[in-house]
């Protein structure tokens, strides 16, 4: 019996010890955030913020374009087959040659129409930019490492690259005050996160030689392209919203959502690292989430610490507005509004990790695309006044979100049921 369980114990133990790893990434990480995020918000006015925080969510969707999805292949291979790293990674690097002026075009229609008149195109540049090369870079040397298990290398590149926009926050805060716009910081952050994201190749990627194989490549496009269209439609419905109060409510309006949005996603880092070995548990073991038990026991754990993080953290405020600074402050009575919203995004972000572990990336893109349009009708039908300053719709991102999740959860499970039953009709035919 004890050599039956040693292996178990063991297996849990490590599993554990590596989320234990994560975690601590994730509380650096979120400590870090906390102080580059009071910084940068107190040192650009209200609308600024939210002028940054809209154009670097615009970055984030369109660092998806970059690489056409050839990061999915790369992690599978990290995780199964290292000793193909360096041919992946020539992959890697010949996809985002080609989708370069994919996310040049992409950008320059998102700046026709959302940001022209309201920021200028270099400025808006920089921080695409920032996120697009720089960030997403260090994003791919991270997922390289945690497939190969190194999440504590992992953690620790992140930890580095938020601090080195923490102390680019605190050097503008310095430097300009409150007056020195978007080009300065735009340029501090492209600089910032071009650093880590050298630092991070020039310590913790793999030292292969680079081989390109165009017949591994071609057997590999349909899924990436998969991956890439479910990755821009997640962060697209994601980030929609942003884009949307900026398009409605004008520069101000999305700076106080982009501050209230901001302090939801700081609770959201450790659910993040969850999913992550989640995913990887589940291309180890198909049938771990086979029971409802399990199912739901983890997306009613995800809802919990997920509401409960929110919680505290509009507890601290409460008693303390100023703790992150004055324009911190203006967002700080509306966290207890959306107390449930955390818990409803993470809950379908987990669900969309689901289905990539299964396998199931083209019904991911779908879901992905629906959640995007029912979100992009419920916000606009939700914030058709928002342009008057008014915030009496804030209390009903709720009611958004647990819709969106609901269409997310009814469509996540039947198609993972649906995965499951395929097999069986195979043996039987």
């Amino acid at each position: 019996m004890g050599s039956m369980m040693n292996p178990t114990l063991e297996g849990k133990l490590k599993l554990a010890l590596d989320y234990a790893k994560l975690l601590g990434g994730s509380g650096g990480r979120l400590v870090l955030s906390l102080a580059y995020f009071a910084a940068i918000a107190n040192a650009l006015s209200v609308a600024d913020y939210g002028l940054f925080a809209t154009a670097s969510a615009t970055g984030i969707v369109l660092s998806r374009i970059f690489g056409l999805g050839f990061v999915s292949p790369l992690y599978r291979t990290s995780a199964a087959r290292p000793r193909l790293i360096g041919v992946y990674t020539a992959g890697l690097l010949l996809a985002a040659a080609v989708s370069l002026p994919l996310v040049v075009l992409a950008a320059v229609a998102f700046y026709l129409a959302v940001f022209r008149g309201d920021v200028g195109p270099g400025p808006f540049a920089l921080i695409v930019a920032a996120e697009v090369l720089a960030w997403r870079t260090l994003e791919v040397v991270c997922i390289v490492n945690n497939g190969l298990g190194r999440f504590g290398r992992s953690s620790l590149l992140v930890v580095g690259g938020t601090l080195a926009k923490a102390l680019a926050a605190l050097l503008f805060l310095a430097l300009a005050g409150r007056d020195g716009g978007l080009w300065l910081w735009g340029l501090l952050y492209l600089c910032a996160n071009t650093l880590s994201a050298m630092v991070g190749i020039a310590l913790l990627y793999p030292r292969q030689r680079l081989r390109v194989d165009l017949r591994l490549y071609r057997r590999r496009l349909q899924d990436s392209l998969a991956v890439a269209g479910a990755e821009i439609l997640f962060y697209l419905q994601s980030e929609l919203d942003k884009l949307l109060v900026l398009s409605v409510g004008g520069p101000q309006t999305a700076g106080v959502y982009a501050l209230l949005m901001r302090l939801i996603d700081l609770t959201a880092l450790p659910v993040r690292s969850f999913n992550m070995m989640v995913v990887q548990k589940l291309m180890r073991t198909p049938d771990w989430l086979a029971s409802w038990r399990m199912r739901l026991g983890l997306e009613g754990g995800i809802a919990l610490v997920s509401a409960a993080g929110a919680g505290a953290l509009a507890l601290v405020l409460l008693f303390a507005p100023g703790l992150l600074g004055g324009n911190v402050a203006q967002a700080v009575p509306l966290m207890p509004l959306v107390i449930l919203v955390p818990a409803f995004r993470n809950l379908v972000e987990y669900e969309s990790e689901l289905l990539y572990a299964g396998g199931r990336t083209t019904i991911r893109a779908g879901l992905l695309a629906l959640l995007g349009a029912a979100k992009a009708a419920l916000l606009t039908w939700l914030l058709r006044d928002a342009g008057d300053g008014s915030t009496t719709w804030v209390g009903g991102l709720n009611a958004v979100f647990a819709l969106l999740w609901g269409l997310s959860f009814v469509s996540t499970y039947a198609a993972l049921s649906e995965t499951r039953r395929r097999p069986a009709r195979l043996r039987t035919a």
